[in-house]
């Protein structure tokens, strides 16, 4: 079977090929293709995924394709993992939003926004030629942001689109390691929006324990996702919350640390990849390839140490020098890709959290809404778990949001910033109509041509 990977550039493709590897003969995968319109990054990737394969003996094909085409063509699974505007972009939608004075984060409020305006357009190009080429394929969008992109996929007329993330699963890794249970004794249900959900139920061998958690100081203090937080507004709402949750329960805290850092992440990403890049061009990787690979692992610790390091004013963990650092497991967006495939080809399948549509899971939704929700994944299909009665305070802002992403999908599918201006102004995190506006017309003057009316 075949994966290609739309977007295949990116960092993170070394470490999704090296969780594949351990398990790509269970799932009967032989074979991916990485496509990418920056060729010179694609070379670098694909060397570096080729010594990750051969160091550990496997026998899976990673190979660079010349066109999209011949990526898709005949795949099985589809991976789209696109940065449309590069590091640069990102870097650009979150100094604009700070000089309007709101948070720019690259999935949340108008710098999410910003991203989905030059995404969703060439996403749905991509989504026509996986529909000609591999009809039958599974699109696995990773794209960010992720909900509302799968959202204006889905809306689209393209149904085999699954949107996943891997805060869901990080979160659950990390609370099993605390609790001292392997992930398949814990059982964590969420619900609500792609970077907007809440765990209602955590369960040890079926035993509920949720109640004990809320409780719990040194748990709400030892799992990173929890320890951001005050532990006063997770007990206030009664659930454990989504870490990207803090950009709504601590905005003023996240744009102070912002603004006192005096720069956002996107920036300090931004200049990681340019080193990172410029050290390996400058390397022989094929005499030396364990010396590259190290050298891709050294920034990638950069990478990871900063994240939300500057929004919650927290420091990094400490830097491990280059030599002996180990690749990642690949629990992220790999993980949570193969572990739906694997229950695909299952008959009793298994629980992950994924973007699909509603389907009456939460029944104050639309069915075609597409909602982030802990489902059951089987050959049967992939089934949300119905939530009944769910916190008044929650559905309030999933209401919000969802109605946001509704109007944002409309403003970028039919170019119109005046739409654009509608989405943004009912955002909770702008919540104007003339800081809405001023948003709109300053992304419009940083990317000409973002909007046609």
């Amino acid at each position: 079977m075949k994966i290609a990977v739309i977007g295949g550039a990116g960092v993170r493709t070394v470490i999704f090929i090296n969780g594949l590897l351990k398990r790509c003969r269970k799932l009967d995968i032989d074979e991916v293709a990485l496509y990418d319109i920056d060729r010179d990054k694609l070379g670098i990737i694909q060397k570096l995924c080729a010594h990750v394969v051969s160091r550990a003996g496997g026998e899976l094909r990673v190979y660079a394709a010349q066109d999209a085409r011949e990526a898709v063509m005949g795949a099985d699974y589809v991976v789209t993992t696109l940065r449309v505007g590069g590091d640069h972009s990102r870097t650009m939608d979150e100094e604009i939003a700070l000089r309007c004075g709101v948070i720019g984060q690259e999935t949340t409020g108008v710098g999410g926004f910003s991203m989905a305006a030059r995404t969703i357009p060439v996403l749905l190009e991509y989504c026509e030629l996986i529909r000609s080429c591999a009809p039958n394929a599974w699109i696995f969008n990773f794209t960010n942001p992720s909900g509302l992109v799968t959202q204006a996929l889905k809306s689209a007329g393209h149904d085999r689109v699954i949107g996943i993330c891997d805060a869901p699963s990080s979160a659950k890794f990390r609370m099993a390691d605390y609790l001292g249970v392997t992930e398949e004794e814990l059982y964590v249900e969420f619900f609500g929006l792609n970077h907007l959900s809440w765990i209602r139920s955590v369960k040890v061998s079926g035993r509920e324990i949720m109640g004990e958690l809320l409780k719990d100081s040194d748990f709400l203090k030892g799992v990173e996702e929890f320890e951001r937080f005050d532990p006063e507004v997770i007990r206030l709402v009664g659930l454990l919350p989504n870490e990207y949750l803090y950009y709504y329960y601590h905005r003023e805290k996240a744009l102070e640390n912002i603004v006192k850092a005096g720069s956002a992440r996107g920036r300090n990403i931004e200049e990681i990849n340019r080193r990172m890049f410029e050290e390996l061009r400058g390397m022989d990787m094929d005499k030396d390839p364990e010396g590259a690979l190290q050298t891709f692992l050294y920034y990638m610790q950069l990478r990871e140490n900063s994240y939300m390091a500057v929004e919650t004013g927290g420091e990094g963990r400490p830097i491990l020098e280059r030599g002996q650092l180990p690749i990642p497991e690949g629990i992220g967006y790999a993980g949570v890709m193969l572990d739906c495939i694997e229950g695909m080809q299952s008959d009793t399948g298994r629980y992950l959290v994924l973007s699909v549509e509603n389907q009456g899971a939460l029944p104050q939704l639309n069915p075609e809404d597409v909602v982030e929700m802990t489902c059951l994944v089987s050959k049967e299909g992939i089934r949300p778990v119905s939530v009944e009665n769910p916190p008044q305070d929650c559905m309030l802002l999933i209401h919000s949001i969802k109605h946001y992403e509704r109007l944002a999908v409309k403003a970028i599918m039919e170019g119109s910033s005046r739409e654009a201006v509608r989405a943004l102004m009912l955002h909770p995190l702008i919540n104007s109509y003339s800081l809405a506006e001023r948003l709109v017309k300053e992304y419009e003057e940083a990317y000409e041509g973002m909007f046609k009316k």
